[in-house]
């Protein structure tokens, strides 16, 4: 079993719990599923970029990314329909809390000038994105394979009910949020 899982099902659930009152424990909020997105708008000139792009999200979430293709065309970015400009990787289950396990105690932490992540981030349904700059915090990724740093966006999917359940359960889980 993943190290977070158990810390959560172990201490989290329960605080979580007690603090909002919940008096059914499948009403507890938890993590549904985590989705790493990489666009890539440079792709529509050089499409040899997606092949790489997918090597490095694939390594970083141990699970295939799948290649994204624009929906729509848009002549001022020279953009057509069906054109691949992004990756994407859903985690589910034990890859999911392992990835988190990794983003928050070793990723987050080789941050430059870290500081925390930021409280806005929440959508109002309880589901927490952040964006990084680099990919290249990931220990996963060798420094001497890549040519250019990418930025990537992770998306954090729980059945919390509003963004303050959804706080509190990432902050137990021990997401490192700014003024703490």
């Amino acid at each position: 079993m993943a190290r977070l899982r158990e810390f959560y099902e172990k201490e989290v659930a329960e605080k979580v719990r007690k603090e909002f009152g919940i008096k059914n424990p499948m009403a507890v909020p938890r993590i549904e599923k985590i989705v790493l997105n990489m666009g890539l708008g440079e792709a529509v000139q050089n499409s040899k970029i997606i092949d790489v792009a997918v090597e490095e999200l694939t390594s970083i979430a141990g699970q295939r990314a799948v290649v994204t293709k624009a929906k729509k065309s848009i002549a001022n970015f020279k953009l057509r329909e069906g054109v691949a400009i992004g990756a994407r990787v859903t985690l589910r289950g034990a890859r999911m809390y392992e990835f988190l396990d990794r983003l928050i105690h070793i990723a987050l932490p080789r941050v430059r000038d870290f500081r925390g992540v930021p409280t806005r981030a929440f959508d109002g349904r309880g589901n927490y994105t952040l964006g990084v700059r680099d990919h290249l915090i990931f220990p996963e990724i060798d420094y001497s394979k890549v040519d250019k740093s990418k930025g990537m966006n992770i998306t954090i999917v729980t059945t919390a009910r509003n963004d303050e359940q959804a706080r509190a359960l990432l902050r137990e889980l021990g997401m490192p949020f700014a003024g703490r």
